[in-house]
């Protein structure tokens, strides 16, 4: 730890007072207690829709389950957030979901049309959201290993929104919760310190030469 903070110090002598301020500011409202997952999502633009909508509302990390439709990720509609947001790409759901379950989080399936009203599902324990295709939504695979389901209330004539749009409302809705509830749902100082040496690393055009210097220094 003692080294990391020794390292962003340095690193940070080479960056503007404001984004200095501006990556302790964003940090300070990152979390790993919600993380999103998505499921062989066939129109780039919603995946990259939704990864845009994880770093609005503070989410660090995305999971992005490619088993049949495996594209890269559209700059133009993420705006940047791909630098800002950890990406985590698997080629079967199961992987996905084991390492989930690994590291403690609840499986909840959203859907249109059952489960937990999202006004009312309980934020207090880590959980990952999934999010299915635009045509069939979650496989039957993430349907049987949830352990929750969430829906988003809709009172009109159609059934279903578009999955980054959804993903957004959920967002918004949960991490607000989040923010105002008394969860211990920040990143670890460690895991802020960590996140802030990644972004300015790519912040910095010349990091290599700059590490070693630093390198040389200790």
């Amino acid at each position: 730890m003692e080294e990391h903070l020794k390292l962003l110090s340095y690193l940070e002598s080479f960056l503007t007072t404001r984004r200095k301020e501006l990556f302790k500011k964003v940090i300070a409202k990152r979390t790993n207690h919600f993380t999103v997952a998505t499921q062989d999502v066939y129109q780039l633009h919603n995946t990259s829709a939704v990864i845009r909508s994880c770093d609005v509302f503070g989410v660090q990390n995305v999971h992005v389950v490619e088993e049949v439709n495996v594209k890269k990720i559209d700059r133009e509609i993420a705006m940047g957030a791909q630098k800002w947001v950890d990406i985590n790409r698997y080629t079967s759901t199961q992987s996905c979901v084991k390492t989930l379950r690994k590291n403690g989080y609840r499986i909840i399936a959203t859907s249109p049309h059952e489960g937990t009203l999202l006004q009312d599902f309980d934020i207090s324990q880590p959980a990952a959201l999934f999010f299915g295709t635009e045509t069939k939504g979650l496989s039957q695979e993430v349907l049987e290993e949830a352990d929750e389901f969430l829906q988003i209330p809709m009172v009109g004539f159609t059934e279903s929104l578009n999955i980054s749009v959804s993903a957004a409302i959920i967002l918004q809705s949960l991490s607000s919760r989040l923010r105002n509830s008394d969860i211990n749902w920040q990143l670890t100082q460690e895991e802020q310190v960590i996140k802030q040496i990644d972004w300015a690393r790519k912040n910095l055009k010349n990091y290599a030469e700059i590490l070693s210097r630093f390198k040389a220094t200790q």
